[in-house]
């Protein structure tokens, strides 16, 4: 039970009491008392008591048990319905029972707004109707934020209410339809759990049995590499040793086999020049060097001519 249940129940006792031996006429006065005191909003333990019940069977006061019925589980709009049917209400039953009436709004609906009350409770002004909001707020009747830019009452928490006489039935209908439902859903949920599995499962072999495709297809290409390495290997050693005997073939002495003697003269001119690089050049007849040889016909001619002068 609620906070506000539970105070609304201690504030009640009294009047439990005092039911016991009221009959008649001071049945119908306690019922009076009960709807106007302050932080009396729970009725069902009053309307159960058999001498309040007894009051069905006198017509004079029969129309205060329905006015106790109207305040245990009615509303503001049944009481216009039926209002010359029943007893007039003072100033204190009247905010208890539009009190009472927005909290059977708030079970249908968290946003009030401004205008459905107005009508609903018959308030003029908005004035008037925020602070019979703020008295059932501070009668812990109902939580929640008066919105004033969107015009409406925007309902956190309400205090339970009696229920109707067959509305338990329709509650345990309720439930018990949510609970079918409620267990429909935890089914479909579970095997679809089961498919998320088992489609996990087949994603791990499926990535298992690739890795290991992909592992033996790499093992493949690098073991026939290995192979195409080990044959280029020899072979290129062949070739290397070949090429190296070629070489040595083509010195000195294969320059010398050349047709034409083109070697020895190239060898010949080159051997000249380096047996005595530093060595001058004779001016010819002519005045010119020469290449060749530094004797020959020119000497002999150089000096007979330094002996005729």
């Amino acid at each position: 039970m609620s906070d506000i249940a539970s105070s609304s129940a201690r504030k009640l006792e009294p009047f439990l009491l005092m039911a016991k031996s009221a009959k008649g006429a001071a049945a119908a006065k306690l019922i009076q008392d009960a709807t106007s005191a302050p932080g009396v909003f729970v009725f069902a333990e009053l309307l159960e008591v058999n001498n309040i019940q007894e009051l069905a069977t006198n017509p004079q006061h029969a129309p205060f048990l329905e006015l106790l019925k109207l305040f245990s589980y009615g509303n503001y709009d049944e009481y216009k319905a039926h209002k010359d049917a029943l007893p007039p209400l003072n100033a204190n039953q009247l905010i208890k029972l539009k009190n009472l009436s927005i909290v059977s709004l708030s079970s249908k609906s968290r946003i009030l707004p401004y205008a459905h009350l107005k009508t609903y409770l018959d308030i003029g002004t908005m004035r008037e109707l925020e602070d019979l909001i703020i008295d059932a707020m501070y009668q812990d009747v109902l939580r929640g934020r008066l919105d004033q830019k969107e015009q409406q009452l925007e309902v956190e928490y309400t205090m339970g209410r009696d229920l109707r006489p067959g509305q338990l039935e329709e509650i345990l209908a309720a439930l018990k339809d949510w609970s079918q439902s409620t267990a429909q859903v935890i089914a479909a949920l579970d095997t679809k759990l089961l498919q998320i599995d088992a489609h996990v499962a087949q994603q791990k072999l499926n990535q298992e049995t690739f890795i290991l495709q992909r592992n033996e297809v790499l093992h493949d290409i690098a073991s026939s590499n290995n192979k195409h390495r080990k044959r280029g290997g020899g072979g290129g050693g062949q070739n290397d040793e070949s090429e190296m005997m070629d070489i040595d073939s083509s010195g000195p002495s294969a320059m010398n086999m050349d047709a034409g003697g083109g070697s020895h003269a190239g060898v010949g001119f080159f051997g000249s020049m380096l047996s005595d690089p530093w060595k001058k050049k004779k001016p010819t007849a002519h005045g010119q060097q020469g290449i060749g040889s530094s004797g020959g016909g020119n000497a002999p001619s150089n000096t007979r001519k330094r002996n005729r002068g």
